[in-house]
């Protein structure tokens, strides 16, 4: 009897993880904002994840920013009547910035929004990340982005 529960509760979850395609995989997309240049994500469990971003940051004369962030996600904070999830993710990270004159160390803490669509694999998001720079001089900073990835 215990192996037969066992048996439709895993199947049951693997069933559920897999109706949306994007919270698992690896996702290629854009993002748009501070900074702006190519995203990608990769799905660990359902609600964990690793994403980095190879961009160009305007503000600080075309610097080469590069990041990897540790994300958890909540489906439960946002229940709008729609098809997709919404989930709310935060996470801890890194960024290097490469400039003209120095390069920048930063601890990232990531806090977004994300729609993961129910019939396609795509989500979108939102973030705003609070960062504090380490290297080369101790100082608060924050950047924000929009961006799209499409899932394979």
């Amino acid at each position: 009897m215990k192996r037969t529960t066992l048996f439709f509760i895993t199947l049951i979850l693997l069933l559920t993880d897999y109706s949306f395609s994007q919270d698992k995989g690896f996702g290629l997309g854009v993002i748009v904002g501070e900074p702006t240049g190519i995203s990608a994500k990769y799905w660990m469990s359902s609600v964990t994840a690793i994403d980095a971003a190879l961009a160009w940051s305007f503000v600080d004369q075309g610097a080469l920013h590069i990041h990897a962030d540790y994300l958890f996600h909540n489906y439960h904070l946002i229940n709008f009547d729609t098809k997709g999830k919404w989930p709310i993710y935060y996470g801890i990270g890194a960024r290097l910035k490469f400039g003209e004159e120095d390069t920048k160390l930063a601890i990232r803490i990531p806090v977004g929004a994300a729609y993961l669509f129910e019939d396609a694999p795509v989500d979108i998001f939102l973030e705003v990340v609070p960062m504090l720079e380490l290297i080369p001089k101790t100082k608060f900073q924050f950047n924000a982005a929009l961006g799209a990835r499409y899932f394979f």
